[in-house]
């Protein structure tokens, strides 16, 4: 496949890095400012050298991606909300060129799925989003694999930063400021954590995920939210005195979306550590399913990307 991407972010850039190993061919990549393209193929070592080093990553516009022969869309732009843009324009452009789109920018899918299913249906291209929920973690696919209708709840844990930084808490007995200033010292929390620590990022996901079950519905206005900046280092003593702990848990069905602390038991599966994630995948027909593993990162959600490519119909 022939993928055009836009965004040159960790996501963009490792999408363009490992593509190759997946059997396809970047003929362009752009960020907000500059573009490469070629329709023979970009020189995706130089141009990611270029990005890197503070340089444009090529000489054409952004806008010239959709200019160009390719098969699909890869729209790995930074997440928006309300109304998701620019990504939901670059998905509606793309299909209603009839060229495949597969998204890691999670607006999309949270706040327009109704939007993005009819744009598809009147389309020769297909839309494809498992990099929008758990990184690497086959989330949509064990969904699409066990059919959404016999999925009845999935619930876990859907952000590392915030798991990050509860675990630090419980295990050192430190207060939550402490532990977020350690994680931004790491790269492991933003300078803005908002997104993180207030249960957004984590919301999104049970979002989209909420939407499969339902065929649409939902946006992060639908959701209960509740965020980890208030939790005390004494709830956690507390809790450890049971032989429980707390973790950002979310819970996407057919009917709600809520995502808060919760008490887990301290050995439970839900109980994972550092920036790990987790997802139950309650089913009528094959019992409880689990996945885990980092549900971030660049290496690791490009190759949910590369991986949708994969499923997409060739011409």
């Amino acid at each position: 496949m022939r993928l055009a991407i836009l965004g040159a972010g960790d996501v963009g850039r490792s999408v363009a890095d490992l593509a190759s190993e997946y059997g396809h061919e970047v003929v362009a990549i752009a960020d907000s400012s500059d573009a490469a393209v070629d329709p023979s193929g970009i020189d995706v070592e130089r141009t990611l050298e270029r990005k890197v080093g503070n340089e444009p990553v090529g000489t054409a516009a952004p806008e010239d991606v959709f200019e160009t022969e390719y098969d699909v869309l890869i729209e790995a732009t930074p997440t928006t909300l309300d109304d998701a843009e620019p990504g939901f324009t670059h998905t509606k452009r793309a299909l209603e060129a009839d060229r495949h789109v597969v998204l890691a920018n999670k607006g999309p899918v949270a706040e327009r799925y109704g939007e993005l299913r009819a744009l598809e249906a009147e389309s020769a291209g297909s839309i494809r989003f498992e990099a929008t929920v758990g990184g690497a973690i086959p989330v949509l696919s064990t969904i699409e694999d066990s059919t959404p209708q016999a999925v009845t709840t999935v619930r876990g844990v859907l952000n590392g930063t915030a798991n990050f930084i509860l675990t630090r808490m419980a295990a050192e007995g430190l207060d939550y400021e402490h532990v977020l200033a350690e994680a931004q010292d790491l790269g492991v929390a933003e300078a803005d954590p908002t997104f993180d620590v207030d249960g957004t990022d984590a919301a999104l996901k049970f979002v989209i995920l909420a939407n499969v079950l339902s065929d649409g519905g939902f946006s992060l206005s639908d959701a209960t939210v509740e965020g980890i900046q208030n939790i005390p280092g004494s709830a956690l003593d507390l809790a450890a005195e049971d032989g429980r702990t707390i973790r950002l848990i979310g819970e996407a069905t057919r009917e709600s979306v809520r995502v808060g602390p919760r008490l887990v038991p301290e050995n439970g599966a839900l109980a994972v550590t550092g920036t790990r994630n987790i997802v139950q995948i309650e089913t009528r027909h094959a019992g409880s399913l689990a996945s885990s593993g980092r549900g971030a990162g660049g290496p690791e959600t490009a190759t949910a990307v590369l991986s949708d490519v994969g499923r997409l119909p060739t011409r």
